[in-house]
């Protein structure tokens, strides 16, 4: 008897998901959002040694996140964002993946899609904890979807982040990024007191020097924002002002 059969006089045998084929499911879904140039550098830092390449990581030798030449730009990645869902996008350069989440309770949060590990793909799993989870299916690696720790598994820091702001046509656009543990001024900071002096001196940017009363030159006014607080977030440029830029 095939092992497939059912048995005389029963009903046609019901197959399940089990735990294997779920993660399988992650791998592959982890495997098709790793692009050839990302395979090339992961076979480059294991062609080292693992203990080499895991060191390489955690040290930073390999690209960050967001480590890019130039200021980033805004970018718009969506046109909206329910509660529960979740975006793949690029952000600040073609070759960094990032990954925005929409939580239940309307808060936008945005991530590196790279683990801190090895650099596989992150993917967010809806399904798993109160507010879904981030996972890392190479290593088991777990990130908690509203802060980017980690919360199991090999990763050493938290995922960088995507800074987003949400526009008043309910648009979501990629403003800045934020390296692992920074935090949004020191992030803003970082990117931008170069090229929005004035704006730096009015959030206390250290050694920022401007026109602190007015905060409004044409440098910074083509900059992200700082909200009402340095640590809330960035705010986008008005949809006008980019529009009428582009």
């Amino acid at each position: 008897m095939s092992v497939t059969a059912p048995p005389p006089g029963e009903g046609p045998v019901q197959h399940f998901p089990d735990a294997a084929q779920e993660a399988l499911h992650d791998r592959i879904a982890a495997d098709s959002l790793t692009t050839r140039r990302d395979y090339l550098r992961i076979v480059a830092t294991v062609s080292g040694g693992l203990a080499v390449g895991g060191i390489g990581v955690a040290g930073g030798v390999l690209h960050r996140h967001g480590d890019n030449e130039g200021v980033p730009r805004p970018k718009k990645i969506a046109d909206a964002l329910a509660p529960g869902e979740s975006l793949a996008f690029r952000y600040p350069g073609d070759e960094d993946q990032a990954v925005a989440i929409r939580l239940q309770d309307g808060t936008l949060v945005g991530y590196s899609a790279v683990c801190t590990h090895l650099a596989c793909a992150v993917l967010f799993r809806a399904d798993r904890g109160l507010e879904g989870e981030l996972l890392c299916p190479c290593h088991d690696g777990v990130f908690d979807v509203r802060t980017g720790d980690v919360t199991a598994g090999p990763p050493p820091r938290p995922l960088p982040r995507v800074i987003l702001d949400e526009d008043a046509f309910g648009s979501v656009w990629a403003v800045a990024t934020a390296r692992s543990g920074e935090n949004d001024k020191d992030a803003w900071c970082r990117q931008f007191a170069e090229v929005a002096p004035d704006r730096a001196a009015l959030i206390g940017c250290p050694g920022a020097v401007g026109d602190s009363e007015t905060g409004t030159s044409a440098e910074s006014r083509s900059t992200p924002r700082p909200g009402t607080t340095p640590e809330r977030g960035m705010r986008s440029p008005s949809p006008s002002t980019e529009r009428g830029g582009r």
